[in-house]
């Protein structure tokens, strides 16, 4: 590879990085940048269903396909309704880069035991929360019987009667 990457027929400088063309060139805006060191998880994408730190990696050097949340958006139902059910969040914003990393653990199968699945997490870092709603978020996601979510979510209609 000779360091040149085009996007829409645009030559990017060659240092652009993987993150970067994900919000500002293409507007994808679901995967966040919190440390910009490869750090915090929170700009996790997978490349060929691999999860990779999007802050870190240079667009240049991507090859395969690539998966944000919002690609994500339809298999990641049941764990998004068990993060919601868990409390595995409070302000949200790793949350996009725990469903990116989860949705790939759950597509090998989880780890049997929570110190693996702990492991296997890891590479997340939430401030707000701990990770105990996290792992038990995944484990529901893991059992769900594919059925319709109990919470509501933004592209669902909802509304509370008093």
């Amino acid at each position: 590879m000779n360091g040149e990457f085009q996007i829409d027929q645009k030559q990017l400088p060659p240092g652009t990085r993987l993150i970067d063309v994900l919000r500002e060139q293409v507007g994808i805006t679901g995967t966040k940048e919190g440390c910009g060191r490869g750090e915090c998880g929170a700009c996790t994408v997978l490349v060929d269903g691999r999860p990779v730190l999007s802050c870190i990696v240079l667009a240049a050097r991507v090859s395969g396909a690539v998966e944000t949340v919002e690609g994500l958006a339809e298999e990641s139902t049941a764990l998004r309704a068990a993060f919601a059910r868990r409390a595995a969040f409070q302000c949200g914003f790793c949350t996009p880069g725990q469903i990116v990393r989860g949705t790939a653990l759950l597509r090998r199968g989880l780890p049997e035991s929570e110190a693996e699945l702990r492991t296997a997490m890891s590479g997340n870092i939430c401030r707000c929360t701990g990770y105990e709603g996290i792992v038990d978020a995944l484990r529901d996601a893991e059992a769900d019987d594919g059925a319709a979510p109990d919470v509501p979510f933004a592209d669902q209609t909802w509304s509370r009667t008093s």
